[in-house]
């Protein structure tokens, strides 16, 4: 691209009490290019839209925009100069009509009032270029995801954009759809239309974008053409791993021992458009088995339907090769399966709790004798649990929100290793907590499996997984890619079936892998 950029911006900093979630980051697009915004959690891609758009004030840095500096102080100023969001949930008003949504703000108006007729006519209008024919008077609501993001595109682009900004876009579209989506930025490239467009599926990627920024703990670590950056060399400045360093493999005692052990817990091929599409794993008694993957591969998605949490449209899942589907958590709990989310505050601690009530929690039905707690047991499994894992507080009634992350992390193994499970899944236990934290939780995940408790451990450290897993299930796109065991079970090997969508020589393809995704550089 040789034409002078449409957007600059340089020296970007933006700091959040005194923690920099950008630091000196630069990213440039020129009119008609697609430019990838990519990164993992936290490495600052939406702080960086929200700084570009006028959201957060950058703290230092220049952004010009259409040659001339700028500093954006709403998304209403960064539109009406010809920036326009599209964030992955779409913000929009459902139970107001399609055509309201496109024009609302800035609707024609006739003798002081709507002139709904010219404002369905430019809905109308503003679809059909999009190749989508609605009736524009009926309720967003009506339609589908897909019609509601071309909807947002629609307003977006009635602002007379010149640029925008896709923000995961087709997280929550079909295959077909996501399709129409790709074609439809073709287009509007063609049509001089700069977009930046984040993703985290890397086929979408490599169809449609021109250039590539990758950002990794708020900096910009790559910055080219996207024909230069094979996908594993992406997938590796992603997550910041040289692949020349010696690979390193976890040696378990019981590594071995496992592979004759009772399957436990099976899942075949789950499928939940758009999330899960053949999803398989395989868990023995007494197994560390890891899930890895990049964001948006499916890894959560997999654990959430084999806990009752998410159903599924396909596939079947077995307990002790017993065909079972769990329509709610309670089900699978009663099934001796305990599941630790990866949003400890959202979804794991209750803050306003105290200790004793956190880790009982899962367990009080069975502590109620006519109706009331039983506070004598209720103490002895308490004591015994603090004790077994060390958890640092001042007293079992100190409310939860007080104790440290990693602190917060043993409770919550704890609420689950009281009801005594047989299965126990481990979405990202050690994010977000101090090193001295997260080696005890990993010692004591292999304690557990040594005693015989089949674990399904999530994580997106590759060190993690090849250190405390005796098998790791690589996803995809929310398909199983690769199975990895013994001496494959390496960063090269995981990276590679990350990036291509197959497993490296030598390692384990799964059983109805999708041959058509196999890509070739």
């Amino acid at each position: 691209m040789a034409q002078e950029p449409l957007l600059r911006c340089s020296g970007m900093d933006k700091s959040f009490a005194g923690v920099p979630a950008l630091r000196d980051v630069h990213m440039s697009v020129a009119a008609g290019e697609v430019r990838a915004l990519i990164g993992q959690n936290g490495a600052g891609k939406s702080t960086l839209i929200k700084v570009l758009t006028g959201v957060y004030r950058r703290d230092a840095g220049q952004v010009e925009f259409a040659g001339n500096p700028v500093d954006f102080t709403s998304t209403q100023d960064a539109q009406r100069n010809g920036l326009a969001t599209i964030y992955q949930e779409v913000n929009l008003v459902p139970y107001r009509s399609v055509a309201e949504n496109i024009c609302i703000g800035r609707a024609r108006r006739r003798f002081g009032l709507i002139d709904w007729k010219a404002v369905n006519a430019e809905a109308r209008e503003r679809l059909a270029a999009l190749d989508v024919h609605v009736d524009v008077t009926r309720p967003l609501v009506e339609y589908p995801i897909a019609t509601q993001q071309m909807t947002a595109i629609a307003r977006a682009l009635s602002f007379d954009a010149k640029l925008v900004i896709m923000d995961e876009p087709t997280s929550s579209l079909a295959e077909r759809e996501v399709a129409t989506l790709l074609d439809v930025i073709r287009r509007l490239r063609d049509e001089g239309v700069a977009i930046v467009f984040v993703s985290h599926r890397l086929d979408e990627l490599y169809a449609v974008c021109d250039t590539i920024t990758v950002l990794r703990d708020g900096r910009t670590v790559a910055d080219s053409p996207i024909s230069e950056l094979s996908r594993y060399d992406l997938v590796s400045t992603m997550l910041g791993r040289e692949l020349t360093e010696s690979e390193r493999r976890g040696q378990h005692v019981g590594a071995t021992a496992t592979a004759a052990a009772p399957t436990v817990l099976e899942a075949r091929d789950l499928r939940r458009a758009p999330v899960l599409n053949g999803s398989s794993v395989t868990l023995r008694r007494g197994e560390v088995v890891g899930l890895a993957g990049l964001l948006g591969s499916g890894r959560s998605e997999t654990a959430r339907a084999l806990f009752g949490a998410d159903p599924v449209t396909d596939g079947e899942i077995h307990r002790d090769g017993e065909p079972v589907r769990f329509a709610s958590p309670q089900e699978a709990i009663r099934a001796r399966i305990g599941f630790n989310s990866e949003d400890r505050k959202g979804e794991g601690i209750i803050p306003d709790l105290s200790v004793r009530e956190n880790i009982t929690l899962a367990l009080l039905p069975r502590l109620l004798r006519r109706g009331i707690v039983d506070r004598g047991r209720q103490q002895e499994i308490v004591d015994r649990f603090i004790r077994r894992l060390d958890i640092k507080l001042a007293g079992p009634d100190q409310k939860i929100s007080e104790l440290s992350g990693g602190n917060q992390q043993k409770v919550l193994l704890a609420r689950w290793l009281c009801t005594d499970p047989e299965v126990l899944i481990l979405d990202e236990p050690t994010r977000g907590i101090d090193v001295g934290a997260k080696q005890e939780i990993q010692n004591l995940v292999r304690e557990l499996a040594d005693d015989g408790l089949s674990v399904l451990l999530i994580s997106s450290e590759l060190e993690e997984l090849i250190t405390d897993c005796d098998r790791v299930v690589v996803l995809r796109d929310g398909a199983t890619v690769a199975e990895l065991e013994g001496e494959d079970i390496s960063e090269k090997s995981m990276l590679h079936a990350m990036a291509e969508g197959t497993a490296a020589t030598g390692s384990r393809q799964p059983s109805g892998s999708r041959e058509e995704d196999e890509v070739h550089d």
